[in-house]
């Protein structure tokens, strides 16, 4: 099953369809590692092994994916931006965004925000048991606020079987998300890219694909996947 895979995503790299390719790569990579794990010939470890690292070689740096959201735009919420990226085997996620802190901040919801994004991780067709928060500190009686939250966040998630771990840094400016399988996406506003719900209760508070949003670009690139042999 390895080899028919990575076959079918060399077909899809000549064809020029390089994150459907990197997609098969991925898997293929996964299934013959399997099989390295499996077998106790060492010609067969050692061939498996070779074509891992071709399979490794072929897919790395190939994908630069470029999205813009336009102001107001709709149809943007986390579950049909990331979830393509989202194959079955990514088992870990690292968010780095220096605003996971305030629940309202003018118009923004930062921490729902983030707690969304877990939601679509916990529901998502892949397995995630491990998330990696670095943001930073809440400044003045909002560092208690942020504190309780991510607390709250963090054991519901042990719930699900998902082990959140949090860190902050004072110096960080980036904002990035990273997925164990190869793939990051870097969104110019981070998770923060929804405008403010007129209400409560109108359209859009609960479904973000109907939320308009604020003008951003999203940068998709693939890094070489590195595992274990």
């Amino acid at each position: 099953a390895g080899v028919e895979t990575v076959k079918r995503a060399v077909q899809l790299d000549v064809a020029s369809r390089f994150q459907e390719s990197l997609v098969c790569y991925q898997e293929g990579i996964d299934l013959l590692l399997q099989v390295v794990k499996a077998t106790t010939d060492e010609a067969k470890k050692h061939r498996y092994r070779q074509k891992i690292s071709e399979c490794t070689f072929l897919s790395d740096g190939k994908y630069h994916k470029q999205i813009k959201i336009e102001e107001n735009a709709t149809g943007f919420g986390y579950e049909k931006l990331f979830r393509e990226y989202l194959t079955e085997i990514v088992s870990e996620v690292w968010v780095e965004d220096p605003y996971i802190r305030q629940v309202h901040q003018a118009s923004r919801y930062l921490l729902y925000n983030f707690l969304r994004f877990c939601e679509m991780l916990v529901k998502g067709p892949c397995k995630v048991k491990t998330i990696h928060l670095l943001t930073s500190y809440d400044e003045g009686i909002g560092r208690s606020q942020q504190m309780t939250a991510l607390e709250e966040i963090k054991q519901s998630l042990s719930n699900y079987g998902v082990t959140l771990n949090i860190d902050f840094s004072s110096s960080i400016h980036d904002r990035e998300i990273r997925f164990n399988n190869g793939w990051m996406i870097k969104i110019g506003r981070g998770l923060d890219y929804f405008k403010k719900p007129q209400g409560r209760f109108s359209i859009g508070y609960c479904d973000f694909d109907l939320r308009p949003c604020h003008e951003t670009t999203v940068d998709v690139f693939h890094t070489k996947h590195t595992k274990k042999m």
